[in-house]
């Protein structure tokens, strides 16, 4: 699928406005991505930022940037569990305070991404010949959603899944997760993207607001019911 019609495209926040928050918003936190940085190649081996090949609108590929949380490898799952060895002290910070997505505002600049919408996911995850894909797809990834704040402990379910985890995440997380993307798209507009950046500032200044209730979770788990708002 390479489809890029405007009419498939749900309406979020204008991309004038949105290019220009992103590039202030870089500006801004330039200094502190910096430091970042610095402190990312001061304390493990390896580059100071994360790039990978994700999927973007009508299924087209691009490079998403990141604060580098993770040590350098090249095996393992692609999907990220709570307690995995690859992740270094300073990362586990960096991911806990969501700095090290601080980098996708170049993304977003770029025009790779926006600042509201559905994450995007590696080549291996996506099926473009799926119609719920298709829709999702439909529309630009973003930094943040609905359905992040929902499940802002993903890892913490993936931990509970154990050597499962790939398995859990593609069969029973990933596919609830894209129905609530598509619900989320189905409903968006400039205002409601608007209101999702605003609870994702609560979100990441009071963490426990959010905990991923109503997410399917591993067998032989309880399910999550700790006390999540919808923020």
């Amino acid at each position: 699928m390479t489809q890029d019609s405007d009419e498939l495209s749900p309406s979020g926040i204008p991309r004038p406005l949105e290019a220009m928050l992103a590039g202030a918003g870089l500006l801004v936190a330039t200094p502190l991505i910096a430091l970042a940085a610095l402190l990312v190649r001061a304390t493990s081996a390896g580059p100071a930022f994360f790039r990978q090949e994700r999927v973007g609108r009508g299924a087209r590929p691009f490079t998403l940037y990141k604060l580098r949380t993770m040590r350098v490898a090249n095996s393992g799952p692609q999907v990220t569990a709570r307690g995995d060895d690859r992740i270094t002290p300073l990362g586990r910070i960096l991911r806990r305070s969501k700095l090290d997505e601080l980098p996708q505002l170049w993304n977003v600049v770029r025009g790779d991404m926006s600042l509201v919408g559905p994450r995007p996911e590696v080549p291996d995850y996506v099926d473009p010949s799926s119609p719920l894909w298709k829709r999702v797809l439909s529309a630009r990834p973003g930094i943040t959603d609905p359905v992040t704040l929902e499940l802002r402990d993903e890892e913490a379910l993936l931990a509970a899944a154990g050597d499962d985890r790939e398995r859990f995440y593609r069969e029973r997380l990933q596919p609830e997760k894209l129905k609530r993307y598509a619900r989320y798209l189905e409903t968006r507009s400039p205002g409601r993207d608007v209101e999702v950046l605003y609870k994702t500032v609560l979100a990441v200044l009071f963490p426990r607001l959010s905990s991923g209730k109503g997410f399917p979770a591993p067998e032989g788990t309880e399910p999550q019911d700790d006390g999540f708002r919808s923020v």
